[in-house]
C-alpha cells in the first residue's frame, strides 16, 4: 500500500485557478445580466435586449414576413448545429462590439451572415426561384435576394 504525498500548491497554479475563476465568474455574470439564455430561444424579443436592434425589430413588426418568419428563420441556418454555431459566432461579435463600443451604427450585417440570410430566402422560396437560382452567386451581392427585396424582412422604413 503506497502512501500518497500531499500535493503542494504552487504560486503559478494558484494564480491560474484565480484567473480562471475570475474569467468564468465574469462570463457567468455577463451571460446572466445580458439575458444570454434568451438568445437560445426563437423569440424575436430577444433581439431587442440590445437597444441598437430596436429599429430592426420595429421594422420587422411592420414587414410582410412578420406573420410567417422570426429573426431566426431568416438570420440563422435551419439545421440544429449550424443554428447554434451561428448564434455563438454572432453572440461573440455582438458582445465584443458592445463591450468595446466599436460597432458600426446603424448596425450592418456581416458578409457571412448575409450569405446565411440569402440561403434562407432561397430555401423558403425554392419553388418560386428555381428558374433564376441557376445563375449562381457573385461576391458583389447584386444577385442576393435582399438587393431587390430589402423591405420584406424589416419593413419599408429601413
Amino acid at each position: 500500500m503506497a502512501i500518497s504525498r500531499p500535493t503542494s500548491v504552487t504560486a503559478a497554479g494558484l494564480a491560474l485557478a484565480v484567473l480562471l475563476g475570475l474569467f468564468f465568474g465574469a462570463s457567468a455574470f455577463t451571460f446572466y445580466s445580458a439575458e444570454g439564455a434568451s438568445y437560445l430561444s426563437n423569440d424575436p424579443k430577444a433581439c431587442v435586449n440590445c437597444h441598437i436592434m430596436r429599429e430592426q425589430f420595429d421594422g420587422w413588426q411592420k414587414a410582410s414576413h412578420h406573420a410567417v418568419a422570426t429573426c431566426n428563420d431568416c438570420h440563422v441556418p435551419h439545421d440544429l448545429v449550424g443554428k447554434y454555431l451561428c448564434k455563438l459566432e454572432n453572440g461573440y461579435f455582438h458582445s465584443k462590439g458592445f463591450t468595446l463600443q466599436n460597432f458600426h451604427e446603424p448596425i450592418q450585417i456581416r458578409h457571412r451572415s448575409s450569405m446565411v440570410l440569402d440561403n434562407n430566402c432561397l430555401h423558403c422560396h425554392e419553388a418560386l426561384v428555381q428558374e433564376i437560382r441557376g445563375h449562381g452567386r457573385n461576391e458583389d451581392q447584386s444577385l442576393q435576394c435582399v438587393h431587390c427585396h430589402g423591405s420584406v424582412g424589416h419593413g419599408p422604413n429601413r
